[in-house]
């Protein structure tokens, strides 16, 4: 494995909607433990392929450093409520600010060998994925939050 460059807020490539990946292989997974490893090393709960280079709508999340979700493809096919909370990037060093996500939601992905799988997630988890899948549409944090400060996280 390896440790990926995290690319910055400006860099172009995280303004880019993502191309769909075709083709689930050994390089992908490869790809996919890199950046894992990656946040791991960041100390991120997430991370997107854009945020290291790539356009491709792949992402890795792992919000309890127990259960790691490798999403190839994914699609929120169901949102329910409403929470703001204190949000950070491993792409906008220093920077926290209140994003409103939906509470809960339903996300359709490929696993890393090509499975279809459906997540249901609430709470940090699917905050995490939504903000995710934003980083594959071209969207950072920090387009959409709401007091945005610079140095630690707000504890709620």
């Amino acid at each position: 494995m390896a440790l990926l460059e995290i690319k910055k807020a400006g860099d172009p490539v995280l303004k880019k909607i993502c191309a769909p990946v075709e083709k689930i292989d050994k390089r992908l997974r490869k790809f996919l433990d890199d950046m894992a490893e990656t946040m791991y090393a960041n100390e991120g709960v997430g991370i997107a392929a854009p945020q290291v280079g790539e356009s491709i709508r792949v992402c890795v999340v792992d919000v309890d450093k127990k259960n790691r979700y490798d999403l190839i493809n994914p699609v929120i096919t169901f949102r329910e409520g409403s929470v703001i909370d204190n949000e950070g990037c491993l792409s906008c060093p220093d920077l926290f600010g209140d994003v409103e996500r939906a509470e809960k939601i339903r996300v359709e992905y490929k696993n890393r060998f090509g499975k279809k799988k459906t997540l249901d997630a609430e709470g940090l988890l699917a905050r995490c994925i939504q903000h995710e899948l934003d980083h594959l549409d071209g969207q950072l944090f920090i387009d959409i939050a709401q007091n945005i400060t610079k140095g630690r996280k707000k504890e709620n």
